[in-house]
């Protein structure tokens, strides 16, 4: 009972603490952030709660600042003042509200990150391009196709965007393009560099042309050379000329204790004008209207979608199933050297936007043959007639189709673009992506006749005139394991500049005589005077072939540097 009582005034007393505080204003001090006191008598403080609805976040990635709350708080001095919006600290998740590019022009000033280069050689590029404001509009409507994707790779890699703009100085954006050295694409890569990179080129695809593989190996490439030299001017000069020159030339100027910036090194006049060219451009793309120029609207969105193929289809085929012009199909897969698409090495095709969808529910609903050609592995070295004649073509066709010029063989292991029947199953991958046509200068073969020695064999006449046991014994109708006796007559057909020389045997005395040989003495005269001056005519000739070739290398190598 005594701990009843006890517990019943400790209760009162608490209860009578409780009441004096409510009737009491609660100091600022102890009144937890978040806590409004709506009236004197209220009987408990709640904190302010934000639900998502309150906070009206919009698509845009942009986060809303709660509205303001009616109720007022307390202060100190128990003034009454109105709650204000929640405010984001500085440093939190607030994202600024930016208004996103107008087209894809501004998207690509914006991302500028290049130091600009000023100098008389880019006001003479300048004053160049806007004297051609048409030369500036053709370049620019034709980069529509392409420009949406080289722009989202750059921003992907954070590389400056007016990289963006390097296929007008290497190519006007002309994925068909082709300079003297070889170099192809709108990167302009030359073929060592584009192996290097991984870039297939075979009988029936250039990926140096290939919208995506190209750009995706020219960005690689520029990357590489800025992580090099630590300077886009000096990269770009590099992608030019080559790394080698570049590095090559800034030695030399760190010998000599000169500066070694792109203005200062010592490059070839094309180098010298590569980088002001760009700046030239970019200076228009910023301001055209200061350069009399016009830029074509290009809305930032993508141009193009990837598409999926799974069986070997001809290219007018798959234009009318996308329901796109033949010039716009092919400008969009300029990497396709051949009327026909090979799934197995080209397993994907890119389509306008809107056209990709289209194409899929056409083909999905096709039923007709989808390929016309094929591709087929030429077994043994042919004449162009026999392949012909085995194919089921004329041999014009079979020339044309392939690129064969006359006088020429095709070598076994050539791959050929051949017509289709309707059984043949799909081209193989390993065919597909390792498809060549090797030829050979065709050979004119003349008929002669030797004198076989003494114990002489099919087997052995083959080897010393270089050619197989299975044509002598044709030639000669016998077997291939025949012999001959001395003596006999052994009937060749050899190469038009090939020497018939008598047998080998000492003990036959055997001559030798040729359908094609040499007139009497004169020719034996002729020949002799040939042998005497030959040597020092060969020496020089050797030396001048060998300066030839080291100035070809030479050449070669500075028109393949960019690897």
């Amino acid at each position: 009972m005594n701990l009843f009582h006890i517990a019943t005034a400790g209760l009162l007393v608490l209860l009578t603490g409780c009441a004096g505080t409510m009737n009491s204003p609660m100091p600022a001090e102890n009144t937890a952030p978040g806590v409004a006191a709506t009236s004197p008598n209220a009987t408990a403080a709640k904190p302010a709660v934000i639900d998502a609805d309150s906070l009206n976040l919009r698509p845009s990635r942009e986060i809303a600042r709660p509205k303001p709350v009616p109720p007022s708080a307390t202060t100190a001095r128990g003034e009454s003042v109105p709650l204000t919006a929640i405010e984001m600290a500085q440093g939190s998740r607030n994202v600024a509200a930016i208004a996103p590019p107008a087209d894809l022009w501004e998207r690509i000033r914006r991302g500028y990150g290049m130091n600009d280069l000023e100098n008389d050689l880019v006001r003479d590029r300048e004053q160049w391009y806007s004297s051609r404001p048409d030369y500036i509009f053709r370049m620019t409507e034709r980069s529509k196709k392409y420009l949406f994707h080289i722009v989202e790779e750059l921003e992907v890699r954070n590389m400056p965007t007016e990289l963006a703009l390097l296929p007008f100085i290497e190519s006007a954006f002309n994925p068909q393009a082709v300079s003297s050295a070889k170099a192809a694409g709108m990167w302009q890569f030359m073929p060592a560099t584009g192996k290097y990179f991984d870039l297939k080129q075979n009988s029936f695809r250039d990926d140096r042309r290939d919208v995506l593989a190209s750009t995706r190996a020219a960005l690689d490439y520029l990357q590489k050379l800025y992580r090099m030299f630590g300077d886009w001017h000096l990269a770009l000069a590099a992608y030019n000329w080559g790394e080698g020159s570049v590095s090559r030339a800034i030695a030399k100027n760190t010998k000599a204790g000169l500066p070694t910036s792109y203005n200062d090194l010592n490059m070839p006049m094309e180098t010298r004008f590569y980088v002001p060219k760009l700046q030239a451009v970019k200076n228009i793309v910023s301001n055209p209207g200061k350069y009399s120029s016009k830029l074509p609207l290009i809305e930032n969105h993508p141009y193009f979608q990837s598409v999926t193929i799974r069986r070997d289809i001809d290219v007018t085929l798959a234009a009318k199933l996308a329901e796109v012009g033949l010039d716009d199909f092919k400008a969009l897969n300029p990497s396709l050297n051949r009327p026909v698409i090979l799934a197995a090495g080209t397993p994907q095709i890119l389509l306008p936007w809107d056209n990709a969808e289209i194409f899929q529910s056409n083909l999905d609903s096709y039923s007709g043959r989808l390929a016309s050609w094929t591709a087929w592995v030429v077994p043994t070295t042919m004449r162009p007639a026999e392949v012909a004649k085995k194919v089921g073509m004329s041999e014009a066709d079979l020339r044309s189709m392939n690129n064969i010029p006359p006088r020429v063989v095709v070598r076994a292991g050539s791959t050929l673009l051949v017509p289709r029947s309707n059984h043949m199953p799909d081209v193989t991958e390993k065919v597909a992506d390792n498809s060549q046509l090797s030829l050979a200068p065709e050979v004119v073969l003349k008929r002669s006749t030797v004198k076989a020695g003494r114990g002489e064999t099919v087997a052995s006449i083959a080897r010393k005139y270089k050619t197989t046991a299975a044509n002598v014994a044709e030639w000669n109708k016998v077997s291939t394991s025949a012999g001959f006796k001395p003596g006999q007559t052994v009937v060749l057909f050899l190469p038009a500049h090939a020497k018939v020389a008598a047998s080998s045997s000492p003990k036959t005395g055997g001559t030798a005589k040729s359908a094609s040989t040499t007139k009497g003495k004169a020719a034996k005269d002729s020949q002799a005077k040939s042998k005497s001056g030959g040597t020092k005519a060969e020496g020089k000739t050797s030396k001048s072939s060998k300066k030839s070739a080291a100035s070809g290398k030479t050449e070669k190598h500075a028109k393949e540097n960019k690897k």
